[in-house]
This record gives C-alpha cells, structure tokens and sequence, in this order.
C-alpha cells in the first residue's frame, strides 16, 4: 500500500480538486479501496463529499487525543471503496496542542494511527494544508510519496525550496519517502502557458509529470456537484487526471 501526500505551499493550485480526482481515479479505474484524509483546517474536501462539522471527531482529534480509535473517525463517502477522513478548524487547536505536548512523539501521530489501516486499503490519498505546521509534518512522516500540484505563473515554484527542505528534513523519521514530482493544472494552450510550462521542463531542478491538467469550467461545476470528474461527465481534465494516475503509477 501507499500513502501519498498532495501539497503545495501556495493556495490557489486545485490541490483539493487533485486529491480527490487522483483518490477516484484510483478506485474507479483501477480497483482500488482509498482513504482520503483531509489534513486542511479549511476542510474543503470533507465539504466536496458532504461529511464536514463539528460533531464527529476528525483529523484534529487523531492527532490529539490518546487511545481514539482510528476507525472512529473515518466516514463513508457516496462512493464504494473510497473513504474519508475529515477535518475543520479544530485543526488550528490541534497543531498548538501536538506542540504543546512533549509527553509523546510529535511527529508520528499520524503514521502510528494510520498502521492499523495498511492492510484494509491500498491508497491514503492525504490532502494536505498551504503550510508547514505540525500536521502536515506528521502527514509527511506518513507518507511514501510526494505530488506537488503547480499552476504556471511568475510565481510557480514560490515556497517549492521550502517543501523540499522539509522533505528532507522528515528523513529523520521517514528515509523512504520520495518526492515523486509536480504536476501542473488549470493549463491553457496560451502564449504564457506554453513558455512557462517549456521553462518548468528545462530549466528548475525539481521533477515534472509530463501530464498536465488543462483548464476547465466542468471543474468548478464538480464542486456544486460534489461529484468527482470521472462521475460527472467526460471532460479534458477528467481524462488527464486518468493519465496523471498512470503515470504515476509506471513510475512506482
């Protein structure tokens, strides 16, 4: 089994649209039984599948309290085979607490309480906050794999430096995990599209999928929906989150 992490440290790059695309993909083509974990305060994931509140215990309360059962927090999903945990603004409480709390390992939390899961599913997908702090380090630790979503813009590779840095840096506890590489979205045939997408290839030190998902209105229309791409109805980025997932999965 997998666990992968999609994480950019800019907003704005459909890294919440390619969790959930990449999670389905993966169940629905190929087979598989997923676990998306929802690792971002603002909880727009669990909004997508309608299992957001306050509630029921989530990714804040896994991280934080002793003994909790991790089957206690996971919900179902409208979909066969694709499960989810949720998370809210509890998480900002949560990431004080974890640095709070000396009396136990910060940074493996997550990864202890996933362990029991490794053998009921082949992927946790984890969508993963705009930042560094104490859950996405633990959702690091937990991780096998890296994916980093882009949008080609001046700006593209802002923080990029960073995350490679705290790759490296949850060696300490993690030495398997791989920065598998990025992948650009909302791509549009343009000028500065083309340019920038030739400059990403050739010119930055950092991975590239060949893949690339291009811009489209049925994207925004999926988040009314809640509906992932490939259950909505054909689109080009449907089909490139297909081919997104095969090559990833060549590579692996």
């Amino acid at each position: 089994m997998k666990t992968i992490s999609i994480i950019n440290l800019k907003g704005g790059v459909a890294k919440t649209i390619s969790s959930i695309n990449i999670a389905y993909t993966l169940v629905k083509n190929h087979g598989k039984k997923v676990l998306l974990i929802d690792n971002d305060k603002q909880g727009n994931t669990s909004k997508f599948f309608g299992v957001h509140g306050y509630d029921d215990a989530g990714m804040a309360e896994l991280l934080t309290e002793r003994g909790l059962d991790v089957k206690s927090v996971i919900k179902n999903t409208a979909y066969d085979n694709l499960d989810i945990i949720s998370a809210n603004m509890n998480l900002l409480r949560a990431d004080k607490e974890i640095l709070l709390d000396v009396s136990r390992p910060q940074q493996t939390r997550l990864n202890k309480a996933l362990s029991s899961l490794r053998d009921e599913y082949d992927y946790f997908i984890i969508d993963n906050a705009p930042d560094i702090n104490m859950s996405v380090i633990n959702a690091l630790v937990a991780s096998d794999d890296v994916l980093v979503p882009i949008k080609v813009d001046k700006f593209a590779f802002d923080g990029l430096e960073q995350l490679v840095e705290q790759i490296e840096d949850v060696r300490e506890f993690n030495e398997d995990i791989v920065f598998r590489g990025c992948f650009i979205t909302m791509y549009q045939r343009t000028g500065v599209n083309m340019q920038g997408s030739e400059y990403l290839a050739s010119s930055t030190p950092y991975p590239l999928f060949n893949t690339m998902i291009r811009k489209t209105v049925k994207v925004d229309e999926t988040t009314f929906a809640g509906k992932p791409l490939l259950d909505y109805r054909k689109s080009t980025a449907g089909e490139d989150y297909e081919n997104l997932v095969n090559e990833y999965l060549k590579m692996c």
